[in-house]
């Protein structure tokens, strides 16, 4: 299960940042403090925002840690845009529900 999600994030993740796709895997193997940084400076994600996504992956079985960052940066990266083009706020904001929503439709993207 693990595998087949993974591969397939990866793959997505590769189509959205073919040139930027090197630079984003080097920063997997930070310390969860500074890649959560990194998420917060590049897609001005707030801690708990950050937090959530990560454990959403997990319980969908996403439990190796640079397959959970692989997705978590493209899951960031697909709903950048959207996003930040409608809040112009210091944090992304998803709304009552909206993360969850937003994660379920990410990952139908993904099949």
């Amino acid at each position: 299960m693990q595998t087949q999600k993974s591969k397939s994030s990866a793959c997505f993740f590769s189509k959205t940042n073919k040139s930027k796709s090197f630079e984003s895997i080097q920063y997997l193997n930070l310390p969860d403090l500074q890649f959560f940084i990194l998420c917060n400076q590049k897609y001005k994600v707030n801690r708990g925002v950050y937090n959530t996504i990560d454990q959403w992956f997990y319980e969908y079985g996403i439990v190796n840690i640079h397959y959970r960052r692989i997705q978590l940066l493209a899951f960031l990266d697909f709903f950048k845009d959207k996003i930040l083009e409608k809040d112009r706020q210091k944090f992304i904001r998803f709304g009552h529900g909206g993360l969850a929503k937003s994660l379920n439709e990410f990952i139908n993207v993904l099949r």
